[in-house]
């Protein structure tokens, strides 16, 4: 399995909906850069509801080497940025990403990506988990934006019908 490089928001969805611990199951260990650490334990000390990932073992803590393509792209965060600069350092590798811009932005650079909703899919396909609807419907209550077509989409892919 690729090593997989983790955003902010992933993080915190899957461990708002209860199924963070799918993640070390899905692969063996989940790498994320120094800002996206920063952003939890600052969303953390503000009383959010976010992991604390020094509690978990299977997440390794490693900053990019180079920064120097980092401001280039002013409209992305620390994390976002961090995570594609890991990325690019990491061959292989798979970004963990939300944001639609930093999807665009790693497209562009070739990256490979996925998100929280890819790995719920993953999820469903391994039987970690039985349904992946019950968490979209979790993930849009926690502001989560899903266009209706794509949770549609989601839910034909993993073949469970909608209510």
């Amino acid at each position: 399995m690729p090593e997989i490089i983790c955003n902010t928001s992933p993080l915190q969805y899957l461990h708002q909906s209860g199924v963070l611990h799918i993640l070390p199951e899905l692969v063996k260990t989940i790498t994320v850069p120094p800002a996206v650490q920063e952003e939890l334990e600052t969303g953390r000390k503000l009383g959010l509801n976010l992991p604390d990932l020094q509690m978990l073992d299977w997440v390794i803590k490693r900053r990019p080497s180079s920064s120097i393509a980092l401001p280039l792209v002013t409209d992305l965060g620390p994390g976002e940025r961090e995570v594609l600069a890991l990325a690019l350092e990491t061959p292989d590798s798979v970004c963990v990403l939300d944001d639609s811009l930093a999807r665009q932005v790693a497209r562009t650079l070739r990256l490979r990506i996925t998100g929280t909703l890819g790995i719920l899919i993953d999820a469903k396909r391994l039987g970690i988990i039985s349904a992946v609807a019950p968490f979209l419907d979790q993930l849009q209550s926690l502001g989560f934006r899903l266009a209706p077509h794509t949770r549609a989409a989601i839910l034909k892919l993993v073949s469970e019908v909608e209510k």
